[in-house]
């Protein structure tokens, strides 16, 4: 076993017992207004300089890092309390030849454990043996990449015999294996075994947070546990984060503190002018107080006693008022309806006190995308048949396999199902034969699909609505139930997909010995594969393609070819002698896959509807009008990830270029990043990438492995400011292995220029670290204010490394939302969150810091003044209980007498008493009544705003400035022409797209089942097998005229807003005049244009 018998238990606080008080109070004083108050408070005690008693800064600094400490112990407290929950699952460990029960944090690196259905695994384990045929498990890592699609695993084959629990206990393996690292996909290890050594791959492991289904039960042995497990070096550490007010405020008191030594040189100067001049007059009966013997000194401790004295000028006050505004601005969301969800009876959440300004100040969200913008649900919503399109009416199963909770809206379907079409028929037969889905059986009619893709699992599903239902399979046959009648297949042959191929076939011979290749993929692939006389059917098919893409629909093309026993038999022997070559064993597979998927006859087509949550792409068509830039970044794979971008409106049709950089080495990524920033007129553009593309494209028809294509001249670094002059929308796509090489230290600048540059950005399969390491780099590079929201464990680090994290919850766990800093149920929410809670925040939180400075300035000039009128003898103008006194009638008092006034102003008290003068209840309404009252309004208005706009337009006419030129320039597609990407076989660009959402063929994550059923591994008597759940789409509602609108009222609220009226002396006597009225108007024109900007 590798190193070291290490246990299993993980920790994800901040703090214990003993480490909680030095560490908390170590980040405390990292706030400098902290340090200034313990720096005053050792002042104080020292007597000759003092004239404040020392209690009046130790009881509010004590006051506040005790408030700061209960608030971070609670935080903490939670986290306890979850890896306490983790920490103490039970789990079975085998020990001294029997299972014991044992929490996980007991479990050691060496233990075989044993896993049984819908358990989480417990540590990192090899799997030895399990209850399956050939030691096959299935397993879903949602926690782990956010996918809940199957995966299968396997043991080593001299292992999968050891079921019995006594062979387990004699095991005396030895494992030599890497070190701990955060890679999910690759493990690299030997076992060493009864004098023979087996070579061990990711294939044979069970990572934790993983969860075994479809399988009764598997035994494992630990390899890593607790903080090495691959799940825990993915989670990023609990940071301390603060807010650019805090950062702002320190800055502050810095410069404060130098404003104040300042004042302190000059009264300490006078103080010792003033002592040689008039002072030594008194020394005869005033003398110095010991040890002052010289002005000089006596100097000296006065500017130390004016340091204490002007301390008000940033008192500790502020901080306590912070801490509760915020706190005050955390129930407002906690108690907002609006983000309240009713179906999962959630409400939204601030886990955090100390961020709730921030929220106003995002400029870049990363999102998740499963269960983040999706509901991990996918439906069959339309299809193509023969020419003929259906779907949006209603349908009543007729059958009894049917699906209760499927749902397809067209009637006229369902009567072709059943008057016999035999187009219709081969349609719904196909789905239910050409697939690698595993059926379960509970009970008679109680039928379980497990899909290795969501695409799959719906298609089969639709099928078994409509009469053709899939039962079960073997290694050789594939039983249906067609129209009421079992019917058996003969499975001759899976032709299994890939991304390359992006299509997968099977075939057949039905009971009468016809021999029939059904086949479904992508139609850029299908199309140019069928017989000339399927043009004018295209034709008609490719309309319906366009429509349902339109709609943001994923689809798939249909298709079959009927074959000879002498085809078969010639093309079996080929495709046998190309399975069993040893040199170039894909490429030989790719070219005989080629040979028989010709001339094939287009049945019609499928679409696919992958739901998203409920009002997501409004909510981002909204927060791109804030100018937030959205990044998806998820572990999906390329075409998955598109899908879902045209669905939710990130990716548009009206787009420049969408650039796909998918590059497998250092020089490649760096090749297509450099042609993605050049424009095509203006700089040399590599044109390998399409040649290799193309290449790729007819790859299937070469038997031979052709050497790669040599790599074209190197294009120049792009000038630095070149990506600043770019217009038109871009979008970029980059893949997992390409991102890492992207992150590197020498290529982290220029994609971090290119990516900015574009309007959205997808990263496809990538690791929870690298989520991580996007969020850091952006953060490094932009200096802007980040937000991650994710649901699922593997988005644990990007919340953490984020400015703020937010955490649905989703079907995916409860780890995102306790990492998290705020939490609720649905990406719309995240609208409200930042456009009206964020942005109130922050603009009132500004303006108290503005009247609280200006406050405490006044206060403290005035002590600054009064040194010149007692000859700088540091004594005070104003006595310290004087000054809080003030601070509570100003504070206190002016919000009671609002009240007060406003509560009898409607009272029915102040009508009993003065009947005469009041005829109605409140006189607010009866002034209102007043047509003099109407007329002060409206002229007070205009004196107050007509100037102040006037001047504005004129100065934007003008004097405009850099701001006011970039707003008022048009934007629009480069005439030049678009950008131009590189890549290999999925590289590129997707460009305008005509049809390039349709090619998203988005089946797994990796080659299907079809050699795995083949060969029948995993079969047994009755049939185990895999599942999946996706997505959906909702259609957009902003148009160019909304958008042209909304940001005219905008810039227009901004100037109205940004009016300061006490400017002008006359427009202070007018306000004077009319305050309380003028205080109305201003409270609701405000309100009313914040609410126009924000929706």
């Amino acid at each position: 076993i590798f190193y070291c018998k290490k246990n299993n238990c993980i920790m994800t606080s901040k703090y214990n017992i003993v480490t909680f008080l030095p560490v908390n109070l170590f980040e405390q004083f990292q706030e400098v207004a902290n340090t200034y108050f313990l720096f005053l408070l050792i002042l104080q005690l020292i007597p000759q300089i003092s004239s404040l008693s020392w209690f009046t800064t130790i009881v509010p600094l004590a006051l506040v890092l005790s408030i700061t400490a209960v608030k971070d112990a609670t935080d903490d407290y939670f986290r306890h309390k979850s890896d306490n929950q983790v920490n103490n699952r039970q789990s079975q460990v085998l020990i001294r030849g029997s299972l014991q029960n044992e929490k996980w944090m007991n479990v050691r690196v060496g233990d075989i454990i044993k896993l049984e259905n819908n358990q989480f695994v417990a540590a990192d384990l090899l799997l030895l043996s399990s209850s399956e045929p050939h030691g096959l498990c299935y397993i879903e890592t949602a926690e782990l990449d956010g996918s809940t699609n199957m995966k299968v695993r396997q043991s080593v084959s001299v292992t999968s015999e050891l079921g019995d629990q006594n062979n387990l206990a004699s095991f005396d393996g030895e494992v030599v294996c890497e070190p701990p690292n955060n890679k999910l996909d690759r493990f690299c290890g030997t076992l060493y075994w009864r004098d023979k050594k087996y070579t061990l791959t990711n294939q044979n492991m069970l990572l934790r947070g993983c969860v075994l289904r479809n399988t009764e039960a598997c035994y494992g042995l630990v390899i890593f546990a607790g903080p090495d497990t691959k799940l825990m070096q993915n989670s990023g550490r609990t940071k301390f984060k603060r807010t650019s007010i805090d950062r702002l405020m320190n800055t502050l008191v810095l410069w404060i503190f130098g404003f104040l030594v300042c004042m302190g040189v000059i009264l300490a100067v006078g103080n010792a002018v003033w002592e040689r001049e008039v002072g030594s007059l008194f020394q005869s009966y005033l003398p110095w107080d010991p040890p002052v013997d010289n002005f000089l000194f006596s100097a000296f401790l006065s500017f130390w006693s004016y340091v204490i004295i002007l301390n008000t000028v940033v008192p500790i006050s502020l901080y306590v008022s912070v801490e509760v505004i915020r706190l005050g601005h955390s129930y407002f969301i906690n108690w907002d309806q609006q983000m309240f969800c009713s179906q999962c009876n959630t409400a939204a959440e601030a886990r955090t006190t100390t961020l709730n300004e921030e929220l106003g100040q995002v400029e870049y969200i990363f999102s998740d995308k499963t269960g983040t913008l999706t509901q991990n649900i996918m439906s069959f919503n339309k299809c193509s048949i023969n020419g003929q399109t259906y779907g949006w009416l209603d349908f009543i199963p007729f059958n009894p396999l049917a699906d209760p909770d499927f749902c397809f809206y067209d009637d006229k379907l369902l009567e072709s199902v059943k008057v016999g079409d035999s187009h219709t028929h081969e349609f719904f037969r196909l789905l239910s034969l050409c697939h690698t889905v595993m059926s379960e059986e509970k009970s008679e009619g109680e039928l379980l699909y497990k899909a290795q893709s969501p695409d799959e699992g719906a298609l089969v599903t639709a099928a078994r609505n409509f009469g053709f239902v899939f039962r079960s399979r073997t290694p050789g046959t594939i039983t249906t139930t067609e129209m009421g009648r079992t019917v058996t297949y003969s499975l001759l042959a899976i032709l299994d997909f890939n991304n390359i191929r992006k299509r997968m076939s099977v075939i057949v011979r039905n009971p009468e010995g016809r021999i029939r290749l059904y086949c479904k993929g992508a139609d850029t692939v299908l199309l140019d594969r069928l017989h000339p006389c399927n043009q004018e059917l295209m034709a008609i098919t490719s309309d319906h393609l366009n429509e349902y893409a339109a709609d943001g629909l994923r689809t798939l093309a249909l298709a079959y070819r009927d074959l000879s026993e002498d085809e078969w038999e010639s093309w079996s022997e080929s495709h046998r002698f190309a399975d069993k070559a040893t040199d170039c064993r894909e490429d030989r597979l790719a070219a005989a896959y080629e040979q028989i998927e010709q001339d094939m006859m287009l049945l019609g087509a499928t679409a696919i509807e992958d739901k998203l949550q409920e009002g997501v792409p409004e909510t981002i068509a909204v927060l791109s009008l804030a100018n937030i830039k959205i990044w998806v970044l998820t572990g999906d794979k390329q075409e998955t990830a598109v899908n879902i971008g045209y669905s939710c409106k990130m990716l548009t049709d009206d787009m420049t270029e969408v650039f796909i950089i998918s590059g497998h080495t250092v020089q490649s990524v760096r090749q297509e990043l450099r042609s993605a920033c050049f424009m095509s007129n203006g700089f040399k553009e590599g044109q390998e990438g399409e040649n290799s593309a193309a290449a790729a494209e007819e790859g299937g028809k070469q038997l031979q492995c052709s050497p790669p294509l040599p790599p074209s001249p190197p294009l120049p670094r792009p000038p630095s400011n070149f990506m600043e002059n770019i217009s038109g929308e871009f979008a970029l796509v980059i893949n997992g292995h390409s991102l890492a090489h992207a992150l590197e230290a020498d290529m982290e600048t220029e994609f971090v220029s290119t990516a900015c540059a574009c309007k959205a950005v997808i990263c496809c399969r990538v690791t929870p670290l690298q989520k991580a390491q996007v969020v850091e780099l952006i953060k490094k590079h932009k200096k802007a204010v980040t937000l991650a929201i994710g649901d699922g464990a593997n988005d644990v680090s990007m919340i953490k490394s984020a400015h703020i994290g937010v955490g649905i919850s989703g079907q995916e766990g409860i780890q995102a939302v306790l990492a998290s800093d705020y939490s609720f149920s649905q990406f719309r929410f995240l609208q409200r969150l930042l456009l009206v809670h964020g942005r109130w925040s922050y603009l009132r939180m500004c303006r108290f810091l503005c009247y609280f400075f200006y406050k405490n300035f006044a206060f403290t000039m005035v002590h600054f003044w009064f040194g010149f009128f007692c000859g700088f003898s540091a004594q005070i103008a104003l006595d310290t209980g004087f000054w809080t006194i003030i601070n509570h009638v100003f504070v206190w008092g002016s919000l009671g007498t609002y009240f007060t006034i406003m509560f009898a102003l409607h009272s029915q008290t102040l009508f009993r008493i003065f009947p005469n003068q009041f005829h109605f209840v409140g006189s607010a309404q009866s002034t209102l009544l007043q047509p003099v009252v109407w007329l002060t309004i409206a002229l007070a208005t205009a004196i107050c705003i007509v100037p102040v706009l006037a001047f504005r337009f004129l100065k934007l006419d003008l004097k405009p400035q850099l701001a006011d030129t970039k707003r008022r320039k048009p934007v629009g597609r480069s005439v030049g022409g678009p950008w131009r990407g590189v890549g290999s076989v999925s590289e590129g660009r997707l460009g305008a797209r005509g049809g390039s959402r349709r090619s998203g063929y988005a089946f797994a994550h990796q080659e299907g089942f079809g050699e795995l059923i083949t060969s029948g591994k995993n079969m047994r008597l009755s049939s185990l097998a895999l599942a999946t759940f996706a997505s959906r789409h909702s259609s957009s509602w902003i148009d160019t005229l909304q958008h042209k609108i909304t940001n005219y009222i905008s810039e227009k609220t901004k100037l109205i807003l940004s009016y300061k009226p006490m400017k002008c002396i006359i427009l202070c006597l007018l306000i004077c005049f009319f305050q309380h009225l003028h205080a109305l108007i201003t409270s609701s024109i405000q309100q009313k244009f914040s609410g126009l900007k924000i929706t």
